[in-house]
């Protein structure tokens, strides 16, 4: 191994829009490379810069890089080479130089890269398994942090945090009006649970009271109400039979199932009608005196006003066979009520202060009604009536508190869903991006992998038979790069290399290329390579070849736009080949997608022995590119490193439409001939049998 090792100042960061790679660029660097390229085999070579920082902990010797490389005699770099052996002088615990190396040496590499098995980790173990005093079990840690996690889902916690006291409206607008656009899912349940009631209040009334005309009026009205809206909301939920349904029922279930001011509006009325239900015997039981027929009862008193055919009963005296219909309708109201003040509590939807206004007008209706008769009846004890009324107005602060702790729970419900929606959306959006970070490290056919195997410290390599590599450079950037304050010490001309190569990248994004995967960029070199995967290599028609020609007259192109929008005069050199190549990740840290082979050198040499302005191409590149119309010049022969004598060719400029369209008749005619002439053999061959 040879090795070069210069120290100095360094431009870090990032270049491109696709295949981004941590690099840096300087003349420190450049210098550190021919460091390298001046070097000893087995050796460290150092310059006088890094001399100085090591101080006198190594033992060197004089380096004479100048004697090896160009660059470093051209520049008088003075190079030094450190001796070889155990001569490190300094004191490892003290020197701050050399760091020691960890205690469990026998951990693997793996493991170690890992960060397993290093002194700086977080838990330090001594001796036999003792942790050192100060550091946090891993089962103490995560107690901790299952219990922050639980206060912070605490439902009180929660509540004083979203919510507003007893009217329970979130404090924060946004999500109040995400709530109340939040569908119901069990609307029509609550709906269906209303009518079953309402059934119940119908059924009592009907067998304990004789019927009236108000009654059956109240009762064909409320029915066919609450019929109605469940008839609608069922039919909208049930999707089997949904095309059968009328648009305007459809369209009037969905309003109900989105609009929750709608649906709140249908549910109260549904509980008032209820209600009046309740209330429509009062019309015709005016008072005590309504009571039953003077033939009916043996101890009936004959009334002293206006209503012959009507007897006061004494309600003492009265057995359970002749009780009087009133009687047994005040018996029977507060339960009536409770039922009503019960529809109301089915309604979830319903939110607790609309429940306390409702039930508190049916509480107050109820009071009213039974203060009334208390005052104007005689015959009735009052005690049962006020215990019926304590027992209504218990009923409902239980139903208000009730209606209390389910709209909490439904909305903290919500919130805990809200919260899960935006996490998961997060989620969802950070993996996208690190989907798009990773895709834009490695191809995304090689991420898909390493994403999907569950062992991926294997080594991932494939095997492509017939990929079109291309190298182009700008030799003469490295003219233009200087450092000067003037361009903020050579930041502005990374900028602009920066704007190159990201147009370079973008052009990758138009459905023409769409076969060709760039592998990186090095410096002011752009490296890419066509047919990598099954679906991008076109052995038929060589699509992937015509693609990656066409790239390199579009990137020749773009260089000159730039050139004249930048006032510079860079000129490039593009290598194409055919070939081929292994193609793989390597490395434990930083891996990296790269490709290897005869093919990839040999389209580095046609970049390297090119000319500028020109995109020269091998012989396979040309046979393909020919047949498909493009002007190509034949160079000669040259002289390529490791390869000795090559014919090489030129491509002059963009496909000929008319020419190719002429060539694939010519080869259509051809193979129809070819076609022909084996049918022609066939039944010669035929009748010949």
């Amino acid at each position: 191994m040879r090795v070069g090792i210069h120290t100095g100042r360094v431009h870090c960061g990032v270049l491109g829009l696709r295949k981004w790679q941590f690099d840096v660029w300087s003349n420190d660097v450049t210098l550190a490379n021919y460091m390298e390229s001046g070097g000893i085999p087995g050796r460290v070579h150092i310059t006088k810069e890094t001399l100085d920082c090591l101080g006198e902990y190594y033992e060197v010797e004089e380096g004479r890089g100048g004697e090896r490389n160009a660059y470093l005699k051209d520049h008088n770099i003075r190079t030094y080479l450190i001796v070889p052996g155990d001569t490190f002088k300094g004191n490892i615990t003290n020197s701050g130089i050399r760091k020691t190396f960890p205690a469990n040496s026998n951990v693997s590499k793996e493991m170690r890269v890992m960060g397993h098995g290093s002194q700086h980790g977080k838990q330090t173990k001594l001796g036999f398994g003792e942790t050192i005093e100060g550091e946090k079990d891993p089962e103490d840690e995560v107690n901790e942090y299952l219990m922050r996690a639980i206060d912070a889902r605490s439902i009180d916690r929660l509540r004083a945090e979203h919510c507003t006291p007893f009217i329970l409206t979130f404090q924060r607008p946004d999500v109040e009006e995400k709530y109340s656009r939040e569908r119901d899912r069990m609307l029509s349940a609550y709906f269906v649970c209303s009518g079953f009631v309402y059934m119940v209040v119908v059924v009592a009334i009907a067998i304990t009271l004789a019927g009236s005309v108000y009654f059956y009026v109240c009762t064909a009205i409320s029915v066919l109400v609450i019929a109605l809206v469940n008839g609608i909301l069922l039919a909208e939920k049930n999707e089997v039979r949904t095309h059968r349904v009328p648009k305007w029922v459809r369209s009037m279930a969905l309003q109900i199932f989105e609009n929750r001011i709608i649906a709140q509006s249908i549910a109260s009325i549904v509980v008032f009608l209820t209600f009046i239900t309740v209330l429509s015997p009062l019309i015709t039981l005016i008072g005590s005196e309504a009571c039953v027929n003077n033939n009916s009862l043996p101890f009936a008193e004959e009334s002293p006003d206006e209503h012959p055919s009507v007897m006061r009963v004494p309600t003492k005296n009265i057995d359970a066979s002749g009780i009087c219909d009133y009687i047994l309708f005040c018996d029977l109201f507060p339960v009536l009520v409770m039922l009503v003040m019960v529809t109301c509590a089915v309604y979830q939807i319903l939110t607790s202060v609309f429940k306390v206004a409702v039930l508190s007008i049916v509480v107050a209706c109820y009071l009213g009604v039974s203060i009334y008769q208390a005052l104007n009846e005689d015959d009735v004890e009052p005690a049962g009536r006020w215990l019926a009324g304590v027992l209504v107005v218990f009923f409902m602060a239980c139903l208000v508190a009730h209606s209390q702790h389910t709209e909490a729970t439904y909305r903290l419900d919500f919130l805990w869903k809200l919260q899960a929606t935006e996490e998961k959306e997060e989620m969802e959006h950070l993996k996208a991006y690190n989907q798009k970070l990773l895709a834009n490290i490695l191809p995304e056919h090689v991420a898909a992998h390493f994403l999907s195997t569950v062992n991926s410290d294997e080594l991932y390599h494939e095997q492509c038979d017939f990929v079109c590599i291309m190298f182009a450079s700008i030799p003469n950037f490295s003219e233009f790069y200087v450092e000067l304050e003037a361009n903020n010490e050579g930041v502005e001309c990374l900028r602009l290399l920066n704007e190159i190569i990201a147009d370079f990248d973008e052009l990758l994004a138009e459905e023409q290329f769409k076969y060709i995967e760039k592998i990186k960029s090095t410096g002011a070199t752009y490296m890419a390579a066509s047919g990598l995967t099954k679906s991008t290599c076109d052995m038929r028609d060589y699509k992937h070849v015509i693609a990656m020609a066409d790239y390199a007259l579009r990137i020749r192109e773009q260089l000159a736009y730039v050139n004249e929008h930048s006032f510079n005069n860079f000129r490039m050199r593009v290598g194409i080949n055919i070939g081929p190549v292994v193609a793989g990740v390597i490395g434990a840290r930083k891996p990296q997608y790269d490709i290897w082979g005869n093919a990839v050198n040999v389209a580095s040499r046609m970049d390297s022995t090119g000319v500028l302005d020109g995109i020269q191409v091998t012989q396979e590149v040309r046979d393909i590119l020919i047949t498909k119309g493009y002007p190509l010049t034949c160079r000669g022969t040259i002289q390529v490193k490791g390869k000795g004598s090559m014919i090489t060719y030129f491509l002059d400029g963009p496909r000929d439409n008319t020419k190719s369209n002429q060539m694939d008749i010519t080869k259509t005619n051809s193979n129809n001939n070819t076609d022909a002439m084996e049918k022609t053999v066939i039944n010669n061959s035929s009748g010949t049998v």
